[in-house]
């Protein structure tokens, strides 16, 4: 999976064909660099910036000085390389692309996961990721010391609202119960309820977790409570417009999982630099 998407990314890059550098450094031309970054976050990375480089000049130098998960801060060396002045410059858009991205995913998941670490609450990503870049976000949030929910539609039965919609003659509980008795053995069942009176219904079923969605925290203290007073075993998982000002109100309620598509869809890039430190003549 690697392999194809860095070949497409430097396919989408032209990075084989770039005329600036093939009309202007000379073929034999050497230099040393480094990778450095311009703000603290969460490194992401490494080994795929390596791949993109070794894809295009399988003789690159390639050292690293931090790992995936490492916290670094402005001015941090985070990779050297040593190889052909061509290969370096057609390759680094693409490399520091994918580290940006990836730290940046990996960033903004440590921040919630570090704001919630008095309570058992834990952070989950959702699917709401880049299409073809799934797996490597997901990575990218484990290096954040998140967790990882569905990888995709076969990892567990998640009842959301459409499908509740297109099932409008039945309760959630008989939904629920359709959904045990249909599913893959060891699978997981969750449904997705949106209010109080929602919660009591799914939850005479006994499903492994109720999704809480876009409930205040006021209303899920309320759940906690309730699934305490009955001795009811089921998980507890919120979602919906939480963010680095609200999360730890909802941690506070009691819940196991908090589910944020922030961590993918909105996490922004961090910013790194590639600088030549050393071209030997020829020019």
């Amino acid at each position: 999976m690697l392999n194809r998407v860095i070949k497409e990314a430097l396919k989408e890059d032209f990075a084989k064909v770039d005329i600036t550098t093939d009309l202007l450094i000379p073929e034999a031309k050497t230099v040393q660099a480094l990778i450095i970054a311009k703000e603290k976050a969460v490194v992401c990375g490494i080994r795929l910036v390596r791949d993109v480089f070794k894809e295009i000049d399988k003789n690159i130098r390639f050292t690293s000085y931090v790992k995936d998960g490492d916290l670094v801060f402005n001015n941090t060396k985070i990779i050297f390389l040593k190889g052909r002045a061509k290969s370096i410059l057609k390759a680094e858009r693409t490399a520091l692309n994918f580290l940006s991205h990836l730290s940046g995913v990996a960033t903004q998941t440590r921040k919630f996961v570090d704001l919630i670490k008095p309570y058992k609450a834990k952070i989950y990503d959702t699917r709401k990721t880049i299409p073809g870049l799934r797996l490597l976000e997901k990575y990218a949030v484990r290096c954040g010391k998140g967790n990882n929910h569905r990888k995709g539609l076969q990892d567990m039965v998640l009842v959301k609202d459409n499908h509740i919609s297109a099932l409008k003659s039945l309760n959630l509980r008989d939904i629920v119960k359709l959904a045990q008795r249909k599913r893959p053995p060891k699978a997981r069942i969750e449904i997705e309820v949106k209010n109080l009176q929602e919660y009591r219904d799914a939850a005479l079923a006994s499903p492994d977790i109720i999704l809480l969605d876009n409930m205040t925290a006021s209303d899920v203290k309320k759940i906690v409570k309730i699934r305490k007073k009955f001795n009811l075993h089921h998980q507890l998982e919120v979602s919906g417009n939480i963010d680095l000002k609200n999360v730890r109100s909802y941690a506070a309620c009691g819940v196991e999982r908090i589910s944020i598509g922030a961590l993918t869809h909105s996490a922004g890039s961090v910013d790194f630099s590639l600088k030549i430190i050393y071209s030997p003549s020829p020019y």
